[in-house]
């Protein structure tokens, strides 16, 4: 049986116990699926995230840069849910990167959502024309080190970008969140980013539906009488990827977390990793110097 394709609220377990979970550091584990708020307006992130932590979910992406954390705080305490079942990860926005302004950044992170600490914090860009991208990681260090986060990690990190915070520090990243889906699936930036023992985190997993047409991916959702969405989500959970599919509506909440229970065969696997077109479809790490997103 195929996961479900028209779910309701009542479909969706919540204590997520067909949701995989990952090791990303020493007694951190992190839900393979979670709700990512990159493009929700800030006067709609609460209400997105309270339905989502109401059907289930307890792992939410937000990032400074997207100037809705004090919505994602304000879903989180509204929820009733205990500090310890709602696992939240923020980024450092471009334009605070740099030893002490990480610090104060991560701080004011803190305070717009509420929390005393998170249990993931990220560099979000290299952002490599400013050169302080390992200044920023040597801060998160200490953040680590002092127990004022949980765990860290990068986003859009290359592997020449990986490369240079292992020489400059003993901490691995917990997490390299890269663009990911069928239609651009960076290969050699998922091998370095495993082999710094990170582990690989994908945003736009559906290539912001531009990857849900393909044919391996319909012929798959009418074999397993899925939607196309829970197929390319179910491709990447079978690879190990974590996934933090955006979206606003209920009923794509309860659809994408049904994917945990689809599994796709060897061939439909091969099939869909056949869609590799280099076709990245946000900014390029090797350039990308927007010190805000919105």
């Amino acid at each position: 049986m195929g996961a479900q394709s028209k779910g309701t609220d009542e479909s969706v377990r919540t204590d997520q116990t067909e949701v995989g979970q990952i090791e990303i550091a020493p007694g951190v584990q992190l839900a393979q699926i979670g709700l990512g708020v990159f493009q929700v307006p800030p006067d709609e992130a609460q209400r997105v995230v309270e339905d989502a932590l109401e059907l289930g979910y307890r792992h939410i992406d937000t990032a400074a840069a997207y100037v809705n954390e004090t919505g994602v705080g304000a879903a989180i305490k509204a929820s009733g849910l205990a500090r310890e079942e709602v696992f939240v990860t923020s980024k450092l926005r471009n334009g605070d990167q740099g030893y002490d302004s990480t610090s104060r950044a991560y701080a004011d992170t803190c305070g717009r959502l509420g929390l005393d600490r998170l249990d993931l914090y990220l560099i979000h860009w290299p952002y490599p024309s400013a050169g302080l991208f390992v200044d920023s990681w040597r801060a998160l260090e200490k953040l680590a080190a002092d127990g004022s986060v949980r765990s860290v990690g990068v986003s859009n990190f290359l592997p020449e970008h990986l490369d240079a915070i292992a020489a400059a520090s003993e901490l691995r990243p917990a997490v390299n969140q890269v663009e990911l889906h069928p239609t651009f699936q960076q290969t050699p930036v998922l091998a370095a980013t495993r082999a710094a023992g990170a582990a690989v985190e994908a945003y736009s997993p559906l290539g912001q539906g531009a990857d849900l047409d393909s044919a391996p991916v319909l012929a798959a959702a009418r074999v397993h009488e899925a939607t196309p969405a829970q197929v390319v989500l179910a491709w990447h959970l079978q690879q190990g990827h974590i996934v933090i599919p955006k979206t606003a509506r209920r009923e794509r909440m309860v659809e994408n977390l049904a994917a945990a229970s689809l599994r796709l065969s060897e061939g439909e696997l091969a099939d869909i990793s056949g869609l590799d077109s280099e076709a990245r479809i946000g900014g390029d790490p090797a350039t990308f110097a927007l010190t805000q997103i919105r």
